[in-house]
Formats: C-alpha cells, sequence, structure tokens
C-alpha cells in the first residue's frame, strides 16, 4: 500500500492531480482546498489513503496524516464512500467537521455534496465515540472570521489575477458563503460573479 508520495505536480485537473514521483505519474483524488491551492510545477508531499477495487487502484492524498485518519473514518462509516468522505473534507476543515459530530450537528455535515440528512445522522451515532483525541474540537460559539489562513479562498482568487482590493472586497461581501458553509467551488463561482459585476 502507498502511504506517502513526494513529488511534482504536473497536472491539476477538476477533482484530483498528477503527481510525478522520479518520472512514474500517479493520479491523486484530494479535497477542493488542496486541489485548488496547488500549482503545477510546485514540490508537495501527500499523505495517502489507498483503496483496492476489483476493477481500480485509487489514492486519495491529504495535507496530513490527520486529515487522511478522519478519511478513513468516514469511509468506516456504513454506506459511506471515498466520494462522500472526500465530499465532507472538501466542505470544512476536520477540526470544524469533529466539532458537528460531537455536538451531533446534522445540518452542518449535510452540506457536503451527496450527503444527506440520513447519512449525517449515520456518521455522527457511529463516529461520536470514535473520534481520534488529537481531532482539536473547537469549543462551542468561538468563531475565528470569515477569513481563516485555512481558507485557499483568497490564493485561488489571487492566482487567478485579481488584486489583493478586488479580493477583500468579495470576501466581506454577504453574498459570498463563508468558509465551511459551502464548497469551494461554489464560493468562487459566487466571487466571480461579484467580479464580473461592473465597478
Amino acid at each position: 500500500m502507498i502511504a506517502r508520495l513526494t513529488g511534482t505536480i504536473v497536472e491539476v485537473r477538476a477533482d484530483d492531480l498528477v503527481i510525478d514521483v522520479n518520472g512514474v505519474g500517479y493520479l491523486v483524488a484530494a479535497p477542493a482546498t488542496l486541489v485548488m491551492s496547488a500549482t503545477v510545477g510546485s514540490d508537495i508531499m501527500l499523505s495517502i489513503s489507498t483503496v483496492v477495487r476489483e476493477d481500480a487502484f485509487l489514492l486519495y492524498g491529504f495535507t496530513d496524516s490527520t486529515q487522511r485518519e478522519a478519511f478513513e473514518l468516514l469511509r468506516g462509516v456504513s454506506r459511506i464512500g471515498p466520494k462522500n468522505a472526500m465530499a465532507m473534507l472538501s466542505t470544512m476543515p476536520v477540526e470544524q467537521l469533529a466539532t458537528a459530530i460531537a455536538a451531533g450537528d446534522t445540518a452542518a455535515i449535510s452540506k457536503a455534496p451527496g450527503v444527506g440528512k440520513r447519512s449525517a445522522e449515520r456518521i455522527c451515532l457511529e463516529l461520536k465515540n470514535k473520534l481520534p483525541a488529537h481531532f482539536t474540537v473547537a469549543s462551542p460559539g468561538v468563531s475565528s472570521g470569515r477569513t481563516t489562513v485555512a481558507d485557499p479562498l483568497p490564493l485561488a482568487l489571487s492566482r487567478l489575477g485579481y488584486r489583493k482590493s478586488e479580493i477583500d472586497r468579495v470576501m466581506a461581501d454577504p453574498s459570498v458563503p463563508d468558509y465551511g458553509e459551502q464548497p469551494v467551488e461554489e464560493r468562487l463561482r459566487a466571487c466571480l460573479r461579484l467580479l464580473a459585476q461592473p465597478g
């Protein structure tokens, strides 16, 4: 099994990356936050979860082992597959997901594409007492603001050529969902709609 990959990003696709490791290209599915912040030509090290099927050998890459472990715990829940687990990790960071599970916040969990209320209830039921101690659960009511260092949206907009003043303006607009409320792709679309409007 492959547990870690270190190489150079040679292709960035909609939901995955191609990583060149000593001349061999590995196709690695990754959370949207990671894909959107990736740059062709940059070096990267990923913690890998390997899924072997009869017809496929699939790699899922994460920034660290904590995110990978969360992915594997989610996959262990009945009727939750890799696609659902990846959608949840694309929608919110591990700490926020752990908080939602511990609190039984099915509304927050079901914001992930393809994860309905029943699936969210099953996740809370099966994982509530199984979260590792190193999953930091945030204190209720504590907010870190609209933009945190973990939010890839400002970086994505910057790489699209927008100035800091433009980015700050759209990030502060109430029509742009907060980090964790919607998938990164939806938040990016909201920003681009605002930026396309005449100033």
